[in-house]
C-alpha cells in the first residue's frame, strides 16, 4: 500500500490529541498519545493535547476552534462511540470508526453475532446472568459450553478482566469475582497462539490487509499484562502460519471490518488452534498507536513506517461519518 508523505499543506490548523480518559486502559491510551504528539511534530503538524478526564467544561474549551481530532485513547468513553458522538455533534472530524462501529465492535456479543453472518467465525459463547447465584450459573454456563471456558467483560478492550476457567468450581470464582465489572460473558476456550491482523482503509474504500502478528506467551494466554510489555510475550510478523490459515486470517479480518463499517483502520484478534483454525475473538476500533503497539509493527513489517501510518490515519479523518454508518 502506498502511503505518501503527509504535506504540511494538508493540516494547517492544529490538531487536537485525545488521549486518557478514565478506562482502565488509560495508561495505554496515555502512551499511544504521547507518541501520535511527538511523531507528529516531526511531520511538522501542531498539536493541542487533550485528556478526556479532565472536566467537562476543559474539554469543550480546549475543542473550541478544533476542525480535527486524533483518536489516541482507548476504552469505555472513547471507543464505545461516545466519544465519537460528542465530536459530531460539536462538528469536530476526526480519525478512527464512526458511532455505530465503535458501539458495537466495543459489544463483544453484538460484534460476533454481526461477523458471525459475515462468514467469520467466532466461538461459542453466551451471556452470564449477573442477577443469579454464581455457582447455579457456573453450572449451566458449564453444560452449555463445557469446560475450560473464558470469562471476559462485554464491554472491556486490552484483555482486561479475562479469566480461564478450567474447572467447575474455578468458573464460578471467576463469574462472582468479576461480577462488579458491569455485564459478562463467556466462550470456549480455544488452546492456540494469539494472532493479530491489521486492515488499512484506502480513501475509496479499498481494504489493505497487514502482515498477520503472532504473540507468544508461556501459557497461551494474550493477557492485560502481556500486552504491556508486564510478563513475558514473543512477537513474530508475520505469524508462523500456514498458507491456508493465513488466507483465512485476511478474509475474516476483511469480512470483520466490513460488516462492522469500521473506517480507515481497524486490529481483529483471532486465536489460531493448533489444527490452524483461525477463530475470531474481536475487533478493535481504536488500536494503539505507539511505536512498539501490535498495528505498527505489523505496518513496520509492511514497510509502512510510523509517519506513513499516522498520515494515513489523519486522513482518515476527512470524512463526514455523519453521513455514513
Amino acid at each position: 500500500m502506498h502511503i505518501p508523505p503527509l504535506d504540511p499543506a494538508e493540516v494547517t490548523d492544529p490538531v487536537a490529541v485525545i488521549t486518557g480518559g478514565w478506562s482502565r486502559e488509560r495508561d495505554r491510551a496515555l502512551l499511544s498519545g504521547s507518541t501520535v504528539v511527538d511523531t507528529l511534530a516531526d511531520m511538522g503538524v501542531k498539536t493541542r493535547v487533550l485528556d478526556l478526564a479532565d472536566a467537562r467544561e476543559d474539554l469543550l474549551e480546549g475543542l473550541d476552534g478544533v476542525k480535527t481530532a486524533v483518536l489516541a485513547i482507548a476504552g469505555r468513553g472513547a471507543e464505545d462511540g461516545r466519544l465519537q458522538g460528542l465530536l459530531e455533534t460539536l462538528g469536530v472530524a476526526y480519525t478512527g470508526s464512526g458511532v455505530l462501529a465503535s458501539a458495537i465492535g466495543m459489544h463483544k456479543i453484538h460484534a460476533k453475532t454481526l461477523v458471525a453472518v459475515a462468514g467469520v467465525r467466532v466461538p461459542k459463547g453466551t451471556r452470564i446472568d449477573a442477577t443469579a447465584n454464581a455457582g447455579d450459573e457456573a453450572d449451566r454456563v458449564s453444560r452449555l459450553l463445557g469446560l475450560p471456558v473464558i470469562v471476559k467483560p462485554v464491554g472491556e478492550g486490552g484483555s482486561i478482566g479475562v479469566r480461564v476457567a478450567i474447572t467447575l468450581g474455578a468458573l464460578a470464582a471467576a463469574i462472582s469475582d468479576v461480577k462488579a465489572g458491569g455485564e459478562l460473558m463467556a466462550e470456549v476456550f480455544y488452546p492456540g497462539r494469539s494472532v493479530s491482523v491489521g486492515v488499512l482503509e484506502g480513501p475509496h474504500g479499498a481494504l489493505h490487509v497487514l502482515p498477520p502478528l503472532e504473540a507468544e506467551t508461556p501459557n497461551g494466554v494474550y493477557s492485560y499484562a502481556a500486552k504491556r510489555g508486564e510478563s513475558a510475550c514473543d512477537y513474530f510478523c508475520p505469524a508462523r502460519v500456514s498458507p491456508g490459515t493465513l488466507v483465512s486470517l485476511r478474509r475474516q479480518a476483511v469480512a470483520a471490518h466490513r460488516v462492522l463499517y469500521c473506517h480507515s483502520y481497524s486490529r481483529s484478534d483471532f486465536i489460531v488452534t493448533g489444527a490452524g483454525d483461525a477463530v475470531w475473538l474481536e475487533v478493535n476500533t481504536l488500536p494503539g498507536l505507539s511505536r512498539a503497539g501490535n498495528l505498527a509493527r505489523m505496518a513496520l513489517a509492511d514497510g509502512i513506517s510510523h509517519e506513513q501510518l499516522l498520515a494515513h490515519i489523519l486522513r482518515g479523518a476527512r470524512t463526514d461519518r455523519r453521513a455514513h454508518a
